[in-house]
């Protein structure tokens, strides 16, 4: 049977503007759940349903085909019943869907391999996940009722300990898988039915319960960053214009360059050195009187015609894995760089060939602080992998 993802993804948004491409830890939202999906390796497709061309362009920068839903459909008050039967009604080999939520970006590929062999090998009709919650439940007084509120699920003389307490399973949204017949009688949940339950750290869904700083934590912290497990980065290779600097030049009367930079960029070059993490720099142009006035003490290479070379030079020199190696970059000629980078960055305003190439997309604009940003980023993931060895 055809299983296909599918993400709902509409333009509009009564909270945060086009909230599914919104960065999150430098990942488009969308880019998150579309990473583990591609990943898990268990779709015979993958689909975007969306009414926006710029949603419609990320879904496709991360590999997903994109079916364009009519307004009929997009509404507000639209349900994802409708959306998801207008998609079957166009695909008509479909035989399964596997509806994701894009506000989960904590979704494992683990988790929906473990699904899909419900669903193919152990002949559910409909899966969907939960977690589990250990809440005591009170009943609701309105205001103005003259009666007193009862306990729903406890003996207050009783009360549970948490570890003697196996607590509640409650839907999470992360998900919800179901058959062809199901959703055409107008169910997502149905049949023979099956919950799969989902680890609590995993289980981040951001229009309910959690604000995007707390998000992105999150997603650092549990994240899933692909197949390849995380490295320590021993090397940053930065470009200068556009990501040292704003890109621009300034030339006095006397032919003279005058460039600038944000001090806050030179600060994370030194704490990435304080944290054992070579830095280097290069650039297209010959820009070392630039680099000598700046006082960096970084090795650098100017008027390069070739920067995936120089950057395969400094990798064998150094006998790093490619893993190890970062690289922030802004332009086409990084692009081959951000693709062989292990962990990769281009500041707000970079070219867009750069931005589809890059794992990161800073906040910052180049030489407003983009440097630091991707230190900061890079000191966050080296958490992470700390973490991971203790474990």
């Amino acid at each position: 049977p055809h299983l296909a993802a599918l993400v709902l993804a509409r333009g509009g948004s009564k909270g945060i503007p086009l909230k599914n491409i919104k960065l999150l830890a430098g990942v488009p939202l969308i880019g998150w759940v579309l990473r583990a999906a591609i990943d898990a390796g268990v779709f015979h497709s993958i689909w975007v349903s969306t009414d926006h061309d710029e949603i419609e362009k990320v879904a496709k920068q991360f590999g997903a085909q994109v079916h364009r839903r009519s307004p009929e459909v997009s509404q507000d008050s639209s349900t994802s019943l409708e959306a998801i039967t207008e998609f079957l009604n166009h695909h008509h080999e479909v035989d399964i869907v596997g509806n994701i939520q894009a506000t989960s970006p904590c979704l494992h590929p683990s988790d929906l391999i473990k699904v899909a062999d419900l669903i193919q090998k152990e002949g559910f009709d409909s899966v969907f996940s939960v977690v589990r919650r250990h809440q005591f439940r009170w009943s609701e007084v309105k205001k103005g009722e003259n009666k007193m509120t009862e306990p729903q699920n406890l003996n207050p003389a009783k009360r549970y300990r948490r570890q003697d307490w196996p607590g509640e399973l409650y839907e999470n949204g992360s998900f919800y898988f179901a058959k062809r017949h199901l959703i055409e009688k107008g169910y997502l949940q149905g049949g023979k039915m099956a919950y799969y339950e989902m680890r609590a750290e995993h289980s981040v869904d951001i229009d309910i319960d959690i604000d995007w700083p707390i998000a992105e934590q999150r997603v650092l912290s549990f994240g899933y960053f692909g197949k390849e497990p995380l490295k320590e980065v021993k090397l940053l290779v930065c470009s200068i214009d556009g990501c040292l600097t704003n890109g621009r030049i300034y030339v006095t009367e006397d032919h003279k360059e005058m460039v600038s930079y944000d001090y806050r960029d030179i600060v994370g070059i030194d704490l990435l050195k304080k944290r054992g993490i070579q830095v280097r720099l290069i650039s297209d142009r010959d820009c070392s009187k630039t680099l000598s006035a700046m006082q960096l003490g970084c090795v650098a290479k100017v008027n390069v015609t070739n920067k995936l070379q120089v950057l395969k030079d400094w990798q064998e020199d150094m006998d790093l894995s490619w893993k190890e190696v970062a690289y922030l970059g802004n332009e086409e000629s990084d692009v081959e760089c951000l693709k062989q980078a292990g962990m990769s960055g281009v500041p707000a305003d970079a070219c867009a060939a750069a931005q589809k190439a890059a794992g990161y997309i800073c906040k910052s604009r180049g030489g407003c602080g983009a440097v630091r940003e991707f230190a900061e980023h890079i000191f966050l993931l080296l958490e992470k992998v700390n973490s991971a060895r203790k474990q």
